[in-house]
């Protein structure tokens, strides 16, 4: 099974991180205001970075690692990601 830890920026650019096994379904939840409590008044949300993570104990485990991150090495990781998935085009 494949497992998705993945940071969407809301409407108010702020950062919000979470986990999931079906990643448009969950973007859409959080878009229709049925996600998090945290993106429930600030959507919409984009998809601004994703990693894959072999089971749902590691994805756990990451999430928590990159919620403690301070924003300034969120938005690192967030750049660092987006060119690397321009490049590939």
């Amino acid at each position: 099974m494949t497992v998705f830890v993945y940071i969407v920026e809301c409407a108010d650019q702020t950062l919000y991180t979470g986990w999931t096994t079906d990643l448009p379904r969950r973007l859409a939840a959080h878009n229709a205001g049925k996600g998090a409590k945290y993106t429930r008044s600030r959507t919409p949300v984009r998809l601004v970075y994703t990693e894959t993570q072999p089971d749902p104990s590691a994805a756990m485990r990451r999430e928590i690692e990159i919620k403690r991150l301070r924003r300034h090495h969120k938005l690192q990781l967030i750049a660092a990601f987006q060119a690397k998935s321009s490049s590939t085009f």
